[in-house]
């Protein structure tokens, strides 16, 4: 029985070749990332901002304007209105209603419901959500915190682990991921919210996962070909684990295609930023995180440890050896 294999065994693909290429297009899509999160901003949801969220979806696409004006002769605020999904999907952000209580929150949904469904015959409704302004706020500290907590409990990890430059390596290849996030949220302005904070804590989780492995083989090659230049232990080890790699990542991504295009529009932000997240954590590890080990002058040998002149003959021995 012949088994599938997405990497041939012989593959031997020279990673760090590319490694002036990787470190310009990083930097590159990670200043594009940050300019268009300052620029255009995150579209944060209500567990965010705090207030009302309310779902409708028309039987036609409607006229923004037309929705807005109806709402806002409510009298509950001025309105914030986004299609999201198809066109006749959107939802509607109010600020936090007067006396913050459930019972203000039903009458409003209640009067934006039937004023709604009066002016645009066929509208469906379809929830509602609502969050204060005091624990938004705490929920936005919760989130950065427990984000830049898990980068420098894994970074620090990783120097404990294996050497300071794995750990340095590590934190830039987790935070080029997270840059990487933003930006796409930023440009497509899915909404925002704790859902999408999830995704990120389990995106820096496979990285570092993706990452420790490559970084594993690394240290082992480095004590077993003592004398082989870093460049060809890197390469040696990121084509020993390629196969690993490609077929995990390959095997999530099925899982999320499948969640993003029939999961419907409420995990669709969630399943969106996975996706994303296993393509640039996957390119991270390869070809960010383990080349830049080489410009941190990480060595297999220490520079002081000179070989003997009699063992030149075991050391080429040595460079040339089996892979394992």
């Amino acid at each position: 029985m012949k088994l599938l294999k997405l990497v041939p065994d012989d593959t031997n693909i020279d990673f760090v070749r590319l490694r002036g290429l990787a470190f310009g297009l990083t930097l590159l899509l990670s200043v594009l990332a940050v300019g268009l999160t300052l620029y255009k901003g995150l579209n944060f949801g209500v567990d965010f901002e705090g207030g009302l969220m309310i779902e409708e979806r028309f039987a036609q696409a409607p006229d923004l304007g037309r929705v807005r004006e109806v709402v806002d002769a409510q009298g509950v605020g001025e309105a914030a209105l986004q299609p999201f999904g198809d066109k006749r999907n959107i939802t509607i952000r109010l600020p936090v209603q007067q006396g913050g209580d459930e019972g203000a929150t039903n009458t409003a949904v209640r009067k934006i419901e039937g004023a709604l469904a009066k002016a645009f015959p066929g509208t469906e409704f379809r929830r509602y959500s609502t969050v204060s302004g005091k624990v938004s706020g705490e929920l936005i500290r919760n989130g950065v915190l427990a984000v830049v907590l898990a980068i420098l409990g894994i970074g620090l990890f990783a120097i404990f682990r294996f050497e300071w430059q794995f750990g340095v390596s590590t934190i830039v290849a987790i935070v080029h991921d997270l840059l990487m996030t933003l930006g796409f949220f930023a440009l497509t302005q899915f909404e925002f919210d704790l859902n999408i904070v999830a995704a990120v804590l389990t995106i820096i989780g496979y990285s570092i996962n993706d990452k420790i492995v490559i970084d594993d083989r690394i240290r082992e090659n480095m004590r077993r070909y003592r004398k082989m230049d870093m460049r060809e232990i890197i390469n040696l080890s990121v084509n020993e684990t390629l196969p690993r790699t490609v077929m995990t990542s390959v095997t999530i991504l099925l899982a999320l295609l499948a969640l993003l295009f029939l999961g419907g529009h409420v995990l669709r932000g969630f399943t969106a930023a996975m996706t994303l997240g296993i393509i640039v954590g996957t390119y991270s590890s390869i070809y960010v995180s383990s080349s830049l080990l080489i410009s941190l002058g990480l060595r297999a040998q220490p520079e002081n440890e000179k070989p003997a002149r009699g063992n030149s003959i075991a050391d080429n021995a040595e460079r040339v050896g089996p892979r394992a």
